[in-house]
């Protein structure tokens, strides 16, 4: 994997690329500016960019749009010591966010889902049923899935189909293409969110882009999606 480490603190480049080390990636390239990130990235391919959100003369979220925007197969995971930008990160389409300053077992978690969706990528398909007929949904295609029964309704552009597994056992299966359990009942797709609303006894209603649908989390399920990203 050829990585991309973007950050204008000398200190905060070397610690990062120390604990890339440790991990075993050793293909890594630094760059303090975002026109150097930039030309890099046009000038060659890289499979994945750390990319600091705070940095002076740009914002972290604006360079990470226009990295997408010439190479739009380019994982990013954004750093940053505020919890804030969360949102923004996944319309982005980010891989991964760091709160820093973040363990190596932070960095870890956020590099083995990236391979593991790289090496199931290209394969790895649902097979659903909407009443005679049948799709091959990528899961990058799904924005929601909730339980019924034993089996699950899919939602993606194609509409609602059925895929005959529980939902504890889909939510294995999809945790390394950033799907979360917010409800018993219901896995979202982190990359789809497009807005997040506090409601009642301080659960989760979720938007997504491209669909009218609003799915809600239970308590607890809300309480775990504050947890992992620090809100």
């Amino acid at each position: 994997m050829k990585i991309l480490i973007v950050d204008d603190e000398m200190l905060a480049l070397a610690r990062l690329k120390r604990m890339l080390n440790t991990l075993g990636y050793m293909d890594i390239v630094e760059c303090q500016t975002p026109e150097a990130a930039v030309e890099l990235v046009r000038q060659f391919h890289f499979d994945l960019v750390l990319l600091d959100i705070n940095m002076p003369k740009t914002n972290g979220l604006e360079l990470g749009y226009e990295l997408r925007y010439h190479r739009t197969d380019l994982a990013i995971i954004f750093q940053t010591a505020y919890s804030e930008h969360t949102l923004k990160a996944f319309d982005v389409g980010a891989a991964g966010y760091l709160i820093k300053p973040y363990s190596i077992q932070q960095l870890q978690n956020n590099m083995e889902r990236i391979t593991t969706e790289r090496k199931n990528d290209a394969t790895f398909r649902l097979m659903s049923k909407a009443g005679e007929s049948y799709y091959l949904l990528d899961p990058k295609e799904i924005f929601y899935v909730k339980a019924d029964l034993t089996e699950v309704i899919l939602r993606s552009l194609k509409g609602f189909s059925y895929y005959t597994q529980k939902i504890s056992d889909l939510e294995k299966k999809l945790a390394a293409y950033n799907f979360l359990r917010i409800h018993r009942s219901c896995l979202i797709n982190l990359d789809k969110i497009k807005e997040i609303k506090t409601i009642e006894q301080s659960k989760l209603c979720f938007f997504f882009h491209d669909i009218t649908d609003k799915v809600e989390s239970s308590k607890d399920g809300a309480k775990n999606f504050r947890n992992q990203f620090s809100l």
